[in-house]
């Protein structure tokens, strides 16, 4: 197992630990658009247990050092995104800044708060990643800010193909420290979930809109 391995179960651990993640196969929640998902996620929880969001910070840290050596800026979404950029630009001694849904409409009508300069390579931040829309107009606006987007990186991603197609087609490379497959196996090996759950939780990354219909 490689170490990229070894760090997605644990953040599940913690994930899950902290009820920052819930899966619920049996009673589905009901999203906003009306989808029904067995599968429940708010990373902003993390925030208040600092053995977990210090993990997570390294977690990302490591990543960065390995993978984009060449990073020259953290920048994280609005707004949960924002602090863990924070603690990650800190570890790395680098510039950070944030990146709102969309521009202020007043003042300087700013999108991205901070400095990104011209030809700087920037790594985006983000807790989620569930259709990859938000995320992928985040890193887009660095690119018209000038800016490189060298990846999106996010604590977790619902693994959906919906998302991966779009930053496919964007040419944007994304990476999660954990995800939905690793979820289900960890929470499995933990009890939280039965044997006979896991074809049904499967079942919903592969059609999301068919689930619970």
């Amino acid at each position: 197992m490689s170490p990229l391995e070894n760090k997605s179960e644990q953040v599940a651990r913690y994930l899950l630990e902290i009820g920052a993640v819930a899966l619920r196969p049996q009673e589905p929640f009901t999203w906003t658009s009306g989808i029904k998902s067995p599968i429940y996620c708010d990373n902003r929880l993390t925030l208040s247990f600092p053995v977990v969001r210090n993990y997570i910070a390294e977690a990302f840290a490591e990543l960065i050092r390995t993978s984009y050596p060449d990073a020259e800026v953290i920048a994280g979404t609005a707004t949960a995104g924002i602090p863990h950029a924070a603690w990650v630009a800190d570890k790395l001694g680098l510039p950070m800044a944030y990146i709102r849904d969309k521009a202020k409409g007043h003042g300087k009508q700013n999108q991205i708060e901070g400095l990104i300069a011209p030809g700087q390579k920037v790594i985006v931040i983000e807790d989620l990643i569930s259709t990859g829309g938000s995320s992928i107009k985040a890193a887009q606006a660095v690119q018209e800010a000038g800016g490189v987007p060298l990846a999106v990186l996010a604590i977790f991603s619902y693994e959906l193909d919906r998302a991966v197609d779009a930053f496919t087609a964007a040419d944007i490379p994304l990476q999660s420290l954990s995800n939905y497959s690793t979820l289900i196996d960890v929470a499995l090996a933990q009890g939280t979930i039965a044997e006979s759950d896991v074809a049904l939780l499967q079942s919903w990354r592969k059609d999301p809109a068919a689930f619970g219909v």
